[in-house]
């Protein structure tokens, strides 16, 4: 069978070797030496901001929305996984949907200004599959209006624009390292702010608002990496270069092979070195889609509809017109694509497709 991705795991010998250090000092949570030790390995691999290490890439979202959301409206996108607009709902603030550009799939950063109202606190936008958004004009607007930047950058590990981290922009940026990511620690995520006095109050949010053992800061969750997580982190990093080659080798592959006339791509915005997390394709209709997917699924070959369905048709969210992210949210398919996918299953799945 192959599937849409699939998990890197390092040797497991190295990953036992590193965790006995957890073992030997007795110590699998509460911000133990693996964690802070893949934090400072990860800061200086990426050439990024600072970082806080999180049990998962959710829970920093919600951690930024409820230090800068102040229980406003959010200006969002619909195309994006569910996590981006249940966060926003979940920290009682209110997602306000701005339509996306047709070719880069991110937000449509020249339709945000017309969204904004004396209730609006904040834009959270994503990194789509990890193609940029429009940086420069958001953190434009962003100043003109006084609001925050959170980025959900769930796919951008390793991405740069300009030559610089993606994690670099915004006033914070998550992202997941959950199993299905090029980097992972199993679960986990991170949080990435520059600014000193926010990233404290992040901090404290991520562990219970503590303030030393006795006394508190203020309010907070449980979003602490564990060392088991530490430990995979440290034992997968020294094999990105390895992963992200046979990924990009994968990508040229399918632009050899796939026949674009009737489907389309993603355009990676300009000046950006881009990771190879996802290969999506957008068919004419979403009748050739579910045919396709059949077709594929008959050779047990499993690609995804992500992202599917657009965010603004959620039973929770105001019912507005998206018609760009709902048309494409219907007619795109991932396919397969990960270090370990063979030559031979890329083109059965490109013969199939273009047989369509």
């Amino acid at each position: 069978m192959i599937n849409v991705t699939q998990t890197f795991l390092p040797p497991q010998e190295e990953y036992q070797a590193i965790l006995k250090k957890a073992w030997d000092a007795v110590w699998l949570t509460n911000r133990g030496k693996l964690v802070c030790e893949l934090e400072v390995k990860l800061q200086e691999y990426l050439n990024s901001v600072p970082l806080l290490a999180t049990t998962n890439g959710t829970l920093p979202i919600q951690i930024a929305l409820k230090v800068l959301g102040n229980y406003g409206e959010i200006i969002t996108t619909p195309f994006s996984y569910v996590a981006t607009t249940s966060s926003i709902v979940w920290e009682n603030c209110t997602p306000v949907f701005v339509d996306i550009d047709p070719e880069h799939l991110t937000i449509d950063e020249t339709k945000i200004e017309a969204a904004i109202t004396s209730k609006t606190t904040a834009i959270l936008a994503t990194h789509v599959f990890g193609n940029p958004c429009a940086v420069e004009e958001i953190e434009k607007i962003a100043k003109k209006y006084k609001l925050k930047v959170i980025y959900d950058a769930a796919h951008a590990f390793g991405v740069t624009y300009k030559g610089e981290s993606l994690f670099n922009y915004g006033d914070v940026s998550t992202c997941s390292f959950h199993a299905t990511k090029l980097f992972h620690t199993g679960e986990g995520g991170a949080l990435f702010c520059e600014d000193k006095e926010l990233m404290h109050q992040l901090y404290y949010h991520h562990n219970f608002g503590h303030n030393g053992p006795e006394n508190f800061y203020g309010l907070g969750t449980n979003a602490k990496m564990s060392e088991l997580q530490g430990a995979m982190g440290l034992a997968v990093l020294p094999y990105m270069k390895e992963i992200l080659s046979k990924r990009q080798q994968v990508v040229k592959m399918y632009n050899n092979l796939l026949n674009f006339e009737n489907v389309s791509k993603m355009k990676i915005r300009t000046d950006t070195e881009w990771n190879y997390s996802y290969y999506p394709v957008v068919f004419e209709s979403e009748e050739i889609l579910i045919k396709v997917k059949q077709a594929l699924n008959h050779q047990n070959i499993n690609p995804r509809r992500y992202f599917y369905p657009s965010l603004h048709t959620l039973n929770y969210t105001s019912s507005v017109e998206m018609p760009i992210s709902e048309s494409v949210s219907k007619r795109i398919l991932c396919l397969p694509l990960s270090h370990a996918v063979l030559k031979t299953a890329i083109e059965k799945i490109c013969s199939i497709i273009n047989n369509f």
